[in-house]
């Protein structure tokens, strides 16, 4: 190949984009292999790129005989899948007021929806503790929901907004010509055409409540602890177990993988609609 013709073709740009995705990849390959070393082959030096022969004794004691994960998976599950409906609820409704009606005060709350996704989650985190010690909802799923709800809700407002600007006019008109309600409007006209954004807030949702570890540590006792908390507990005050840690991550990493592989379409669709349509 022709070193013209290499440039011409646009194929540095390939390169460059491979050795990028090589650099973001490789924690997520150091965490796989990570969890086949055995605590030993860990401080090897130089250290082992790939671990030949994998041991599996990290899986076997935390995962495959470890019924505590079971328990902080399935909170994991439902904390997030509680917080993303709620977050649907409360998204899809008040976006199209926000986009398709004319509230007054609209200006307003769009800005302080940005301005709430500066605040970072400890800076609620107290708030929040204070406000559910009293009504009792401390140490319970739906103080968790309502909690991870604080951030997701904003961030899927904000996504969802320009499908909703997006919506032709004179659909609306007409099914209101055919006698629909502003609800039958949003139901049967508005969700039906936003539904790749409304895909994307919902695997958004999900996955930024997968791996919250703010609210899960300050708002929760070991009951209801999600599988971000569960990770904390092999870090001691004199080591750290690398090997178990990276076996539980991966486990841990397996949903979002997954998740984000078979809806990447949409996700990234979305995020490049809300980023350049108003």
């Amino acid at each position: 190949m022709k070193q013209g013709s290499f440039w011409r073709n646009g194929y540095h740009r390939t390169l460059i984009g491979v050795i990028f995705t090589l650099i973001y990849l490789f924690p997520v390959y150091w965490m796989i292999a990570t969890s086949f070393k055995s605590a030993g082959e860990i401080f090897d030096i130089p250290p082992k790129l790939i671990p030949i022969p994998p041991h599996f004794g990290a899986y076997s004691s935390e995962v495959l005989h470890n019924p505590e994960l079971i328990d902080v998976f399935v909170n994991s599950v439902v904390i997030s899948l509680g917080t993303m409906i709620l977050t649907l609820v409360l998204a899809v409704p008040g976006t199209y007021g926000l986009a398709r009606l004319k509230l007054r005060g609209g200006g307003m709350i769009l800005l302080l929806l940005l301005i709430s996704q500066l605040l970072p989650s400890i800076v609620i985190a107290g708030p929040l503790f204070v406000t559910f010690n009293r009504i009792g909802l401390l140490n319970s799923y739906w103080g968790l929901i309502l909690a991870d709800t604080t951030i997701t809700l904003p961030f899927a407002v904000i996504i969802l907004r320009p499908f909703f600007l997006a919506v032709p006019g004179d659909l609306e008109a007409a099914a209101r010509v055919d006698g629909c309600s502003q609800f039958g409007v949003l139901w049967r006209i508005a969700i039906p055409y936003v539904r790749p954004g409304i895909i994307t807030v919902a695997a958004l949702s999900f996955l930024m409540t997968w791996g919250e570890f703010v609210f899960a540590l300050s708002l929760n006792t070991r009951d209801h602890q999600p599988i971000t908390i569960a990770l904390n507990t092999f870090i001691g005050q004199y080591g750290t177990f690398w090997n178990n840690l990276m076996a539980v991550s991966t486990v841990a990493a397996l949903p979002i993988i997954l998740i984000f592989a078979s809806l990447q379409r949409f996700i990234i669709g979305g995020l490049t609609t809300g980023a350049v349509k108003e």
